[in-house]
Formats: structure tokens, C-alpha cells, sequence
């Protein structure tokens, strides 16, 4: 029902499973009116969630950033890459450039011709001659091979301006040699549109000379946590209330996917009050998350404040975090998470976070990796179960706290998420889970 870390509503919910589980049974999407129907499969409430946000993605929506400041954002458009990497064939080692065929098989002493530093553009390669190189420097003319220092005789490079001979061994042609374009070639497609920039996808853009890149602008979300029985943590703790979990849990979440937040406060259990509340920030944001107040009981507000707006609330078959309102408000769109700690992280991490790396390329999908279980589970039949477990360094995972969902403590000491899929129900010591690293 609401936002706090203690059981509410949704305990016994079902659970979301990851984008690459196996398709879960489920009732179609329902869209545009309120009201409650059938569950939903995990698949088809993303599915509904991407569709809602699909508008968002347009040209008007992106900016041009230099490098460094695009980190974490997702490219808006394809990179062709505009010259060769390497630009010319350049050594991979420190060493000596020769003709391979001035060397035979049983190596050949050859005049050591003046040095090609780094940055500098060597003279062509007489013959019977071997030049000292350093590592990335560009290959004379007439070279075809690179000899390591440490296989010369003598194994230092000369003293320059002194004439010297060094004796080298055989060594095929292309070794050592880095080859242009071995790295991608002019044309290539470098980095498709959608990638999330990381510092070496970043790199890359640097290394084929591109100051700037254009990305998706970033997101705006309101964040409302419901409920009269919470209060913000610092505050007095009265008889009957709980502080609020959620409004910290969510707005971190939402921020370390690249979102800008802005944070509503807590809204008392009033649908007046929130349709206010909500209405002084909709001309300013482009989401709208709530958390709690999404049940069927008495007191659910947020269900209460929808009413004549576009917005669906539906069970989704996943345990925790089943009860899912999506929808517009006034035009924005609006995802209503369940009000349990755990409940609305999960929601975040199978239905929102997924979406925003798959429409605007960040943030970068959760690592999913095999592990096998070191304890038995149950899982309810028809359900998604998602739960919170510590990878081990052996390839286990240990499960964190119970099937509940306001157990904020275990989800704290975990760092994975555990997916048991539609259809199973019984999982032994050992057997193998998806996870997704956290």
C-alpha cells in the first residue's frame, strides 16, 4: 500500500522475471481505462511500460555533449568511424623495423639507421639496414617486420649519431607489426545508436578524433511516496508510524540510472491532495513514479487520486511487487509501484530500469550470470519469484531473508537478485538460477 519498511498489502505479491527468462503465462495488457483484471505476465507488463514511454524517444530529446560529460548517457545515433584504427601500421613493441628478408635463417648482422621515436614520420628503410623503433610508432617504408629489443645483439638500442651494427634474428613479415585499420576500419560502424558510454566506449570516440557526442537528454521523474503512517527519517517517531524507506531506496535508484529527481515529499492519504500535489510538477518532468497505494484495499490513494485518468491498475504475476497501476496523468506518464521496500525495488529493476536502457540506452542492463543455489527454494505456482541472495565467490548464491517483502535488512546484505521463472516451484541445493547482479 504505501512507502515504508515494514509489511504492508502486497506481501504475498508476485514477482517479475528478467528480460531473459523464458516468456511467463500471463493475460494480455490492458490499456487505457482503470480497473483491475486477470494478472499479467512479467513480459507483458514490461512490454506495456516500454510502450508508455516510447514517446519519450525523439530527436527533440537528445543534446550534443562533449566527451566527458556524456558518461552514463545513451548514444542517439550510430557512429561510422571516420579514419582507420591504427591511421598507419605502426610497431607493437620497442625493437628493430627490418625487411624480413635481409635476415636469414640464421639471423644477419645489419647497420642500425637513425631512430623513429613516437610521433615522428621515418624515412624509407634502406635495404640491409634496421631501424630502432619505439611502441606505437609509425613502420618506415619498405618494413615489414619488428624484432624486440630483448632478441638484439646487443639487447640496447646505439647511442645516436654513433654508427653500430646490431645482430638480429629471422623473423617472419607482420610480426609485431600493428596493421592500419586492425582495430576498425574507416566506414566500420563503430558504436551503435543505444549504446550506454561508458569510459571505454568513450575512448573509442576520442581515438577516432570526435570531440563531442549526441546523446539522449536526461530524463526528469517525480517521485511520490504515499502514506499517513510514514514520516522522513530525523523526525519524531510516533505511536502507529514507520519511517519511510522508499523515498530514499527509490530516488538512489532512479538517480544511479541516470534520471534527474525531484522529490515530492510524503503525500498524506488524501486523493485531493495528491492530484495537487501532483499537478504543481507535471508541466516540469517527463515520468511521474509513485510508491504505495496501489492495492484494493480502503486507504489506497494513489488508486483513488486516478480516477478519470488514463491509468490501469492490474496484478502482475510475479511475487514481490504484483500490484502495478501504469498510465497517464494529465498526459505524463505514470508508473504506480506497490508500497513494500523490496516490492517497489523490484518493480524498478524488472519493469523501469530495463526499459530505460532498452529506449534511451542507459542505464547499462544488470549483468545476468548462472549461478547454483546453496539452499533449497519454493516459489508459488504462476508467479515470477524474484529473490535477494549474496553471489559467493564459488559460483553459489546464498539467499538473503525470506519470501516477504519489507524485509529491507536482507535486501541491504545482498547483491543479486534471483529469478525463479513461471512454472517452477521447487529448486534444491544446486541447481542453477539466473541472477542479476545488483
Amino acid at each position: 500500500m504505501h512507502s515504508h519498511s515494514q509489511p504492508h498489502g502486497d506481501a504475498a505479491a508476485p514477482s517479475a522475471g528478467p528480460i531473459a527468462a523464458a516468456p511467463d503465462a500471463g493475460a494480455p495488457a490492458v490499456h487505457g481505462t482503470r480497473g483491475h483484471s486477470a494478472h499479467r505476465s512479467v513480459t507483458d507488463h514490461r512490454q506495456a511500460v516500454r510502450e508508455l514511454l516510447e514517446p519519450l524517444l525523439s530527436r527533440e530529446r537528445t543534446e550534443t555533449l562533449p566527451l566527458v560529460e556524456a558518461l552514463g548517457r545513451g548514444l542517439a545515433e550510430d557512429i561510422t568511424a571516420p579514419l582507420s584504427l591504427p591511421p598507419f601500421p605502426n610497431s607493437q613493441m620497442d625493437g628493430f623495423a627490418i625487411r624480413s628478408g635481409d635476415v636469414p635463417d640464421g639471423g644477419a648482422d645489419l647497420r642500425v639507421a637513425a631512430p623513429v621515436p613516437a610521433g615522428a614520420s621515418p624515412a624509407p628503410l634502406q635495404p640491409g639496414t634496421a631501424v630502432p623503433i619505439m611502441t606505437g610508432a609509425m613502420l618506415p617504408e619498405g618494413a615489414d617486420a619488428v624484432v624486440p629489443i630483448e632478441q638484439a645483439v646487443p639487447s640496447v638500442f646505439p647511442v645516436a649519431g654513433e654508427e653500430a651494427e646490431v645482430r638480429l634474428p629471422a623473423t617472419a613479415a607482420g610480426t609485431f607489426i600493428r596493421a592500419v585499420g586492425s582495430d576498425i576500419e574507416a566506414g566500420r560502424p563503430a558504436l551503435a545508436a543505444g549504446t550506454c558510454l561508458g569510459p571505454a566506449q568513450l575512448g573509442l570516440l576520442a581515438a577516432l578524433g570526435l570531440p563531442a557526442v549526441l546523446v539522449h537528454k536526461q530524463l526528469s521523474v517525480l517521485l511520490v511516496t504515499t502514506g499517513d503512517e510514514v514520516v522522513e527519517p530525523g523526525e519524531p517517531l510516533g505511536d502507529g508510524k514507520i519511517y519511510d524507506a522508499n523515498g530514499t531506496l527509490l530516488e538512489s535508484a532512479l538517480r544511479q540510472a541516470g534520471l534527474a529527481v525531484t522529490r515530492s515529499g510524503i503525500s498524506a492519504d488524501s486523493p485531493e491532495a495528491l492530484r495537487t500535489l501532483l499537478r504543481t510538477h507535471t508541466s516540469a518532468v517527463d515520468l511521474i513514479v509513485s510508491t504505495g497505494g496501489v492495492s484494493k484495499g480502503a486507504y489506497e490513494v494513489v488508486r483513488q487520486a486516478m480516477d478519470g485518468q488514463d491509468v490501469t491498475f492490474q496484478h502482475v504475476a510475479m511475487q514481490p511487487g504484483g500490484p502495478q497501476g501504469l498510465g497517464t496523468f494529465d498526459g505524463v506518464p505514470l508508473l504506480a509501484f506497490p508500497g513494500n521496500p523490496v516490492s517497489c525495488l523490484v518493480s524498478f529493476e524488472m519493469f523501469l530500469r530495463p526499459v530505460l536502457g532498452e529506449l534511451f540506452g542507459a542505464p547499462a542492463p544488470r549483468p545476468a550470470v548462472r549461478a547454483r543455489l546453496a539452499q533449497p527454494l519454493s516459489s508459488p505456482a504462476g508467479k515470477h519469484q524474484v529473490r535477494r541472495g549474496s553471489l559467493q565467490g564459488d559460483g553459489t548464491v546464498r539467499l538473503q531473508g525470506g519470501e516477504s517483502s519489507h524485509l529491507v535488512q536482507a535486501l541491504a546484505h545482498s547483491n543479486a537478485l534471483v529469478h525463479v521463472p513461471v512454472g517452477t516451484t521447487v529448486l534444491n541445493e544446486g541447481d542453477e538460477v539466473e541472477v542479476w547482479m545488483l
